[in-house]
């Protein structure tokens, strides 16, 4: 991805490594702090998923499920995400 700046900054998820998430995936969304980040995958830590958002106004999610210990997703599966 191409920027118009001077200055040289850490682009995409690398910028919010140790930020809380909301990534977006083709089947599940998964909420959590990013840990970890490689080539292939993100760990997250603090992981749940969100099985229904409820009205993106509010805080927190209507369904949300915590999951045992850090969860690794896939970036293949990343569709998009926001800082939450």
């Amino acid at each position: 991805m191409k920027r118009l700046c001077d200055d040289e900054t850490n682009n995409g998820l690398e910028q919010l490594i140790g930020e809380t998430v909301l990534l977006m995936c083709a089947n599940y969304f998964y909420h959590g702090r990013i840990k970890a980040l490689s080539d292939t995958d993100v760990e997250l830590s603090e992981a749940s998923i969100v099985y229904d958002t409820g009205p993106w106004d509010e805080e927190g999610f209507s369904d949300q499920q915590t999951l045992p210990g850090n969860v690794f997703v896939r970036l293949q599966a990343v569709e998009s995400y926001v800082q939450k």
